[in-house]
């Protein structure tokens, strides 16, 4: 099998292997893609919380996305860990050099153990400069809050929240709802012409580190081999249900997903 599209990741690397640039990379590859990355930041990090955070120069940063490029040609960019203002500077610079299309940017903000991942100066940064230059942004509900100040306490809430980040020039996000309490996730694609909801059982597990990263970077590894945005959110909502149910249960903490349920490993490759 030989890889359909090249992805650019700029994201933040998380030692354990559940989220970050490695769920990325393991994403793009288990769905059939060629993954290059610009890293934003080196956590060290397991199942139970974020101990460290080690952040790369943006000037680096820019520097990896430039020459990577330079050669190879990404057919669709997925953004997700930005630690401060000047990173996000230095990689708006580096796409408009790179000419780069079908950017999808997960706003990551909080680890799942609760660390802060970007500063407020940042925040502010993303919201009026980074979020009109995405195909996608995919927030989960609590950032979500922190983009639009609106509290998120229902599908109404969401898709309030929706249309304040359209206003805000975003082209089309999508509102992940697996952090409300109900025996079902509603996940809410918004642009200024549709809305459309997602509904799918909750899984019962703390096995969830590196959803929202694998959910963006199946999104991006769709939309780069040419299906429609919707579609693409839909089959990377499946995919990461699919990767939930798996229950690894590796660590003490919140433990991974299972990023090769996409796999059929042939038998002469098989342990």
């Amino acid at each position: 099998m030989k890889p359909i599209s090249k992805i650019l990741i700029i994201a933040g690397s998380d030692s354990s292997g559940g989220a970050g640039i490695q769920a990325d990379i393991k994403t793009v590859t288990a769905l059939g893609s060629y993954a290059m990355t610009a890293i934003t930041a080196i956590t060290s990090q397991n199942t139970t919380g974020v101990n460290s955070v080690f952040p790369v120069t943006p000037s680096e940063i820019k520097n990896q996305i430039i020459f990577t490029c330079k050669d190879l040609k990404p057919d669709a960019v997925k953004i997700g860990m930005l630690y401060s203002t000047e990173v996000i500077l230095q990689i708006i610079e580096a796409l408009k050099k790179i000419k780069a299309k079908n950017i999808i940017l997960d706003p990551v903000m909080v680890a799942k153990g609760g660390a802060r991942l970007i500063n407020n100066s940042a925040i502010k940064t993303l919201k009026n400069k980074l979020i009109k230059k995405t195909e996608l942004i995919t927030p989960n509900i609590p950032e979500a809050e922190v983009l639009t100040k609106l509290k998120i306490k229902n599908i109404d809430d969401m898709i309030n929240s929706g249309k304040i980040l359209i206003k805000l020039g975003a082209k089309n996000v999508l509102i992940k709802g697996g952090h409300k309490s109900s025996m079902q996730i509603e996940d809410v694609f918004i642009n200024k012409r549709e809305i459309k909801i997602f509904k799918n059982k909750k899984i019962k597990t703390k096995n969830t580190h590196g959803t929202g990263c694998t959910l963006s970077s199946a999104i991006t590894t769709f939309l780069s081999c040419g299906k429609p945005l919707k579609k693409s959110c839909e089959l990377g909502i499946k995919y990461v249900n699919q990767a939930i149910k798996s229950n690894l249960n590796y660590g003490k903490g919140h433990g991974p997903i299972n990023h090769l349920t996409s796999f059929n490993i042939k038998g002469e490759f098989k342990i």
